[in-house]
């Protein structure tokens, strides 16, 4: 696999371990509520269900790395594949439902990830 390619997936892995913090832990205070556009009562009610949606993105995150690490590019391949569909599903639904810059935060890094695995 190019080096570009396996750093495009590490940029979105890392980028998913970014929004797991955010949700997880940062949800409630300044940089959550700015990133997610909330106010402090929002962001209170909805603490836990925002924890359970960066764990997700925790998921996301260990996926690909799995897919970098693996040692048969084959099967390295394919890994990296799914998640980096998985990331560009979540992002158009999120798009779709939530807001429309997840388009451009998610679903686009992940599509040019795919697209560079794809012709490594």
């Amino acid at each position: 696999m190019s080096i570009v390619a396996s750093v495009l997936v590490a940029l979105v892995a890392l980028l998913h371990i970014y929004i797991l913090v955010l949700e997880m832990f940062l949800w409630t205070g300044p940089r959550g509520q700015k990133a997610f556009g909330l106010t402090p009562e929002f962001a209170q009610q909805t603490k836990a269900l925002a924890a359970n949606q960066g764990l997700y993105n925790g998921f996301l995150a260990a996926g690909l790395i799995w897919g970098l690490l693996h040692p048969a590019p084959e099967f390295a391949w394919q890994i990296q594949m799914f998640f980096l569909t998985c990331v560009a599903v979540a992002g158009l639904f999120g798009a779709a439902t939530a807001s429309r810059k997840i388009l451009f935060i998610q679903t686009i890094p992940a599509v040019i990830a795919m697209l560079a695995v794809m012709f490594a």
